[in-house]
């Protein structure tokens, strides 16, 4: 390396600490503002009785002895910084978390001694403790927080609840000793339509699952089976769950044995077809739950297996106009409208359709039709916010929604995801922030 080089290498590392310290400055800004913005909108204390009303109610998102805030602002915020509904009430929760019970990480946060994510990382794990507790893990955390692994997190809450919440750190402990479970991760499904499981079982029933399994690998082998043994033996689990019944169990000196399969898996196919479609010689489908594209060959495996039980729905054509007389919505023009949009369409919701409302987008007393262009999914949150706030939406086209929100920022949902429309210094948000799209309120 020459000494040109090596200048300019050191230039390049320079230029991006100066531009890690931005960022972690800017960070610890936002974390400041959301703080801000929680303490305009405190609210007392939950309606009569405790109990949380349709509309806008106080909720507590940190540790106990901090402020009850307004939910509905919570989705303002969010949106503005371009974050998932969750994601900005993470972010609000732990700014009060931070400053009302962890005030020692608080400072050095926005001294910029601390990066923001490492303080909320302790701030997660805190929002659960008592505030003994909480002040504990502050006072033990604070000096070290810059270099403190999660491990070393994750011990010292421990000792906090073992130290100050004794009847919690026992039931921890009865919870721990029965770690039994079964865990199906569809989250991160592969293109090959795989998904991976976890398992802790009783030992009789692990001993018992291995030698069915094994069974079942064996048993397709004998039946003419290529493949590994390792893909034989999830393939006898899914046999296995589907009650598929072995008549026997093969061995080098039988012949193959006969296998009962029950039809226990039900593929509902919604059939969606173009001429470039038709033209392509390699066709995509996408899972409706969990939202993941597959190729055509995986659809027509999965439809081609002998447990399955295929029912293909008339086809909706999602370009085609329907309208009722009634306010109740009829289930082919809800399925109508799950199908075009997928997703609730409200900015950067992530929220399948399936399990949304279905919303009037003007509402039916004030003359807006049952019909697919002015219906839209909204999730139960922001089917409320809609309703009891002065949020609106309309829509500009199927698929296609411009959002106004109380405090007059403009969101534009379609099927690339939102982008703010706002004019400011912050640039359209991403898109891909959701599924795919083909009273008054205290946020004032």
């Amino acid at each position: 390396m020459t000494s040109t080089q090596t200048l300019d290498a050191a230039a390049v590392l320079a230029a991006a600490r100066r531009a890690r310290s931005t960022a972690d400055a800017a960070e610890a800004e936002v974390l400041a503002q959301a703080l801000a913005w929680a303490h305009l909108h405190v609210v007392g204390t939950l309606g009569e009785g405790g109990v949380a009303t349709w509309g806008d109610s106080p909720i507590p998102i940190a540790g106990d002895g901090a402020p009850l805030v307004s939910e509905f602002c919570l989705y303002e915020i969010a949106a503005a910084l371009g974050l998932t509904p969750e994601a900005g009430r993470y972010l609000v929760a732990h700014a009060l978390e931070l400053f009302h019970r962890l005030p020692r990480l608080w400072e050095r946060v926005q001294s910029g001694s601390l990066p923001a994510w490492r303080a909320r990382r302790v701030a997660d794990k805190t929002i659960a403790l008592s505030p003994e507790a909480a002040a504990f893990v502050d006072g033990q955390v604070a000096q070290y927080a810059p270099r403190i692994g999660n491990a070393a997190l994750d011990r010292l809450v421990d000792e906090a609840i073992a130290r100050f919440m004794p009847q919690t750190a026992a039931e921890m402990a009865e919870k721990a000793a029965d770690g039994r479970h079964v865990t199906i991760n569809h989250q991160q499904v592969s293109f090959a339509g795989t998904s991976l499981l976890q398992a802790e079982l009783d030992l009789p029933d692990a001993l018992d699952l291995d030698k069915a399994l094994q069974a079942g690998a064996e048993q397709q082998k004998a039946l003419g089976s290529t493949e590994s043994l390792d893909v034989r033996r999830s393939l006898a689990l899914g046999a296995l769950a589907r009650g598929d019944q072995f008549l026997g169990f093969a061995s080098p000196d039988v012949e193959p044995v006969e296998t009962r399969t029950r039809k226990t898996r039900q593929i509902v196919l919604h059939l969606h077809l173009s001429d470039r479609a038709l033209g392509e010689p390699h066709g995509v489908g996408r899972v409706e739950s969990p939202n993941i594209l597959v190729t055509a060959a995986q659809v027509a495996a999965w439809c081609g297996a002998p447990e399955s039980q295929v029912i293909v729905r008339p086809v909706i054509d999602l370009n085609q106009h329907v309208s009722v007389a009634s306010y109740e919505i009829p289930d082919r023009l809800r399925e109508q409208v799950i199908l075009r949009d997928l997703g609730c369409v409200a900015p950067y919701c992530t929220k399948r359709a399936r399990h949304a409302d279905i919303d009037h987008i003007l509402e039916w007393i004030l003359g807006g039709s049952t019909g697919d262009l002015n219906l839209a999914p909204l999730c139960r949150g922001h089917h409320r916010l809609k309703t009891f706030s002065t949020w609106t939406y309309t829509m500009l086209q199927p698929g296609s929604y411009l959002w106004r929100s109380p405090m007059n920022h403009v969101y534009l949902r379609d099927g690339t995801g939102t982008r703010d429309l706002t004019p400011g210094p912050r640039s359209p948000g991403p898109g891909g922030t959701g599924p795919p799209a083909s009273g008054g309120s205290a946020c004032r």
